[in-house]
């Protein structure tokens, strides 16, 4: 799988972990990302993701191919989640393999970090209160 994609069905966690084993790898560091039920104070009852499908996609590999050139790692995957979530779902997941921990962690925090500020994926948090805001996740 190893690369960048959108998912409208719920990631499954445990195919992806496998598909990252390698025999030269030594380490392994995922990030999960769950909608969470409370926000800023606020209670959230679901969110929906929203994509621009072939920019998001585009950029999504590119920050993947600059994780696998900065850092020493093997392989790199994202899945991120389109559609409505309720509270607990996971909506997005990154794993990276690599011969040594450091890398791993490293180029993992990269890719969550770049994914959020340059791919272009938005949420809408609908409130316990009936409101509902559009945020860039």
């Amino acid at each position: 799988m190893a690369g960048f994609r959108i998912s409208a069905a719920p990631i499954e966690v445990s195919a992806l972990r496998t598909e990252m084993l390698a025999h030269g790898a030594g380490a392994y560091a995922s990030f999960e990302g769950w909608v969470r039920e409370v926000n800023e104070g606020r209670g959230v009852l679901a969110l929906a993701y929203e994509a621009y499908g072939a920019l998001a996609q585009a950029e999504g590999d590119k920050v993947l191919a600059e994780a696998r050139q900065k850092f020493a790692i093997l392989d790199a995957a994202c899945v991120h989640r389109v559609g409505e979530l309720a509270v607990g779902e996971l909506a997005v997941w990154v794993g990276v393999s690599a011969a040594h921990r450091d890398a791993a962690f490293a180029a993992c925090r990269y890719v969550i970090d770049e994914l959020k500020s340059r791919v272009p994926i938005w949420k809408r948090e609908r409130y316990a209160d009936g409101e509902a805001t559009w945020q860039h996740p």
